[in-house]
């Protein structure tokens, strides 16, 4: 194979057909980069550098009609060329690009543009995320992969976009999305790193904990989803799933649903769990649960972030727990953010501290409104274990050992409730990237009262709540579901000049 197939670009006012599109250019030149990859390593090597690259979507709008006001996304702003570079259109992003595409189309009226980018697919990515080249070549041939191949280039790859921070350049287009393919590779590839399973089987609805306490409880509630059962008001409910995943894409199928003929799959076996376990709770449709335990930190929250954002879920919630700052506080109580005082310094430099990150009232009402369904509370009685206010997120797990004076001055004047390592971090990124956000933490402790974490104390609550935490977390997700992504993804989320991908 001396080249890929050759694609000449086309317009479309189909997205069905511009979709199939983009799929046989991306499908073609992976090919020709892997069967390329398969006569290298038997010793078949070029003298040119072997090269494929991405599919693009454009669109050229030579006025603009102002769009439907109560949008967030799905349009461009003013007059102009605006591109992008797509990648894993089949696998991950299927339902994706072509809503994206039907929506520039739908608020135009005007055709789309796809085809193939100057932008190469690095030999890396072309081979998929569970191939590893130190595995499967000699030193001598990873030496020489360089000069036959493209290698992922840092340039492709920050994060400018979503800044708010890059300039289009004279003549150039500007972006419709906000991450480039190369951008959504590295996530993808890291992905699969971190949690243990690919990131196709990640959905729209993310759960963060640092407890795996909480793993364990979600992990028997999907194993008994899955599990077969002749009461037909459960088998209805547990038909709402299709399959489950767990690291190392070991997939459980749903045997409540009728005619299913996917079959359990075993996956790869894993030695120890990584790093930020994921686990999928998955819907045909993408839009079941995925809870990773991203572990402690606000550096492991941004990692994570960072990576899932590609993704362009339509919400994540961190469920952990807390430190209690206020006497009227119990442990077990829920601590509701509406805000943060974000002391954990790690996006200082990408979303500068003095950036408030607002309270998403959709996401607010439908953690409220699981608290007081999943309790049993209403109205004033949910004050009895729910408090609504600011959320500190510092970098220091030891922060009880610095010097009363100079930190509880800070606190108290940002009249701070309940304080914690991730959940700021989880809010600003969502914030940063346009995925809509929100914090429903459990108070574990109360140092600044008497009451420090200790292990007796804290066997004692976790037992007593980690069940109805979770199962809040869970309702929350259902209820947000029902709004569906156009009210999600707020316009508060959304900067002045946006791009026009959600």
């Amino acid at each position: 194979m001396n080249k890929p197939k050759s694609f000449k670009p086309k317009k479309f006012k189909d997205p069905h057909a511009a979709y199939d599109y983009i799929c046989a250019i991306y499908d073609a030149h992976v090919e020709y980069l892997c069967q390329s990859f398969v006569e290298f390593s038997a010793g078949n090597t070029s003298s040119q550098k072997i090269s494929a690259c991405y599919p693009y979507i454009k669109i050229d709008t030579q006025e603009v009609t102002r769009p439907d006001t109560r949008l967030s996304y799905g349009f461009v702003a003013k007059p102009g060329g605006y591109s992008t570079t797509v990648t894993r259109p089949g696998d991950i992003f299927d339902y994706y690009l072509k809503e994206q595409i039907r929506l520039l189309i739908l608020n135009h009226d005007c055709a789309v543009e796809v085809g193939v980018s100057d932008h190469p697919i690095p030999i890396h990515y072309a081979l998929g995320d569970d191939f590893h080249l130190e595995g499967d070549l000699d030193n001598d041939k990873i030496q020489m992969l360089h000069a036959s191949f493209d290698m992922p280039d840092l340039n492709d790859l920050d994060d400018e976009i979503a800044n708010n921070t890059y300039v289009v350049e004279e003549g150039e287009d500007a972006p419709l999305s906000l991450f480039s393919a190369p951008r959504t590779d590295l996530s993808i590839m890291r992905l699969r790193h971190y949690t243990g399973t690919s990131a196709r089987h990640f959905q729209n609805y993310i759960i963060f904990t640092n407890y795996q306490f909480y793993i364990d409880e979600f992990i028997r509630l999907c194993r008994d989803t899955m599990t077969a059962t002749e009461d037909p008001h459960l088998k209805s409910e547990r038909s709402e799933y299709s399959s489950f995943v767990e690291p190392g894409n070991k997939v459980i199928v749903n045997n409540n649903l009728d005619g299913n003929s996917e079959k359990d799959e075993q996956g790869i076996a894993v030695p120890r769990l990584p790093q930020m376990p994921a686990y999928h709770l998955k819907r045909k449709d993408g839009n079941g649960i995925t809870m990773i335990n991203i572990g402690v930190g606000p550096s492991n929250a941004k990692t994570i972030t960072d990576h899932v954002a590609v993704l362009r879920p339509h919400a994540w919630l961190m469920l952990g727990h807390c430190a209690g700052l206020r006497n009227s506080q119990s442990l077990g109580d829920y601590v509701l953010a509406h805000g943060y005082l974000r002391e954990d310094h790690i996006l200082d430099t990408d979303l500068p501290p003095s950036i408030p990150i607002p309270a998403l009232s959709e996401i607010q009402v439908a953690l409220e409104s699981a608290v007081g369904e999943v309790s049993g509370l209403k109205g004033y009685d949910l004050k009895k274990v729910m408090r609504t206010g600011t959320v500190a997120t510092i970098d220091d797990r030891n922060w009880e050992l610095r010097p009363t004076i100079r930190q509880n001055l800070r606190l108290s004047q940002s009249r701070a409730i309940a304080l914690e390592m991730e959940s700021g971090t989880i809010a600003a990124n969502g914030f940063r990237f346009r995925v809509p956000y929100g914090t429903l933490l459990c108070v574990s402790d109360k140092p600044l009262h008497g009451q420090p974490k200790l292990p007796g104390m804290a066997d004692s609550f976790y037992r007593g709540r980690v069940d109805q935490h979770l199962k809040i977390g869970l309702h929350t997700m259902a209820l947000l579901r029902d709004i569906g992504p156009a009210k999600l993804h707020s316009r508060k989320l959304r900067s002045f000049s946006e791009v026009a991908f959600q």
